[in-house]
């Protein structure tokens, strides 16, 4: 049973409200198609909209879609019942097998990135097809702050997740309501609310990603900086372009002292 009156329901949920007032995630008249994974994140959020949009004091529409990748032991069921029993909310599941072509072209490499741009590519697709203006993710303040280091680290970009953006062929708005929610709030959540998750058994299987690599950086470096994944994720929303060295964002040329 979900108890949206719990301490934790009602911070996590203002949280979510305010990230998506600041940032206009969501707005009159938007039908927002939200893209489950069958994992703890994508399934809260799927939850504290529907609650959201109970509450709102304006109209928008909201769908969950699965993508059903055809990995060995796939089974949806206990998951789709209970997004249609306890949120209220029917559940569309598209059958691609993304995991057959997956296996065959990352011999011995990092399933992820492949994985993901096939998954993108479909449900970009779904969306666009049926009038979706919006598409939710369940990323959060963790992901983000993994996300900074691995392109700090390894693509020489400092680039995170905004909570807001358009898809590179621009038919679609991706938002990202819980960019700021702690990742063990979310955990504590689906946990209380008994969702019955579905494993990746495709990433899963490979412990030394690069992401679980920062992960593990995070935790190790929170043993004497407590607050680090609060810092990090100020740090995103506190950037002082003056203060790096990109001369496509900031003019140095034209910068000149003030004589008096």
């Amino acid at each position: 049973m979900i108890d949206y009156r719990s301490s934790l329901a009602v911070k996590v949920r203002k949280q979510m409200v305010e990230a998506i007032a600041q940032y206009q995630l969501i707005t009159e008249g938007d039908r927002v198609m939200v893209c489950v994974s069958g994992g703890k994140d994508s399934s809260v959020l799927l939850a504290l909209l529907a609650e959201s949009k109970r509450r709102a004091p304006f109209d928008f529409e909201i769908a969950a879609v699965l993508l059903d990748q055809k990995q060995p032991g796939f089974d949806g069921e206990a998951y789709k019942n209970w997004i249609e029993t306890e949120v209220g909310i029917p559940l569309t599941v598209l059958e691609r097998d993304t995991y057959s072509i997956v296996k065959e072209k990352t011999v011995d490499r990092v399933y992820c990135s492949l994985c993901s741009r096939l998954r993108r590519g479909i449900l970009y697709d779904h969306a666009a097809k049926n009038g979706f203006n919006k598409m939710a993710l369940g990323h959060h303040r963790e992901d983000a702050a993994e996300t900074l280091l691995l392109n700090l680290f390894y693509t020489g970009k400092l680039q995170a997740m905004p909570p807001k953006f358009q898809s590179d062929d621009g038919r679609n708005i991706v938002i990202r309501p819980l960019f700021a929610i702690a990742e063990n709030d979310l955990r504590e959540l689906s946990e209380t609310w008994n969702i019955p998750t579905i494993p990746c058994n495709l990433c899963g299987s490979q412990e030394e990603m690069k992401r679980k690599e920062m992960k593990r950086l995070i935790s190790s470096l929170e043993k004497t900086i407590p607050e680090i994944r609060y810092s990090m994720a100020t740090a995103i929303t506190n950037v002082r372009t003056s203060h790096l060295a990109d001369d496509k964002v900031w003019d140095f040329r034209e910068l000149s002292a003030h004589q008096t």
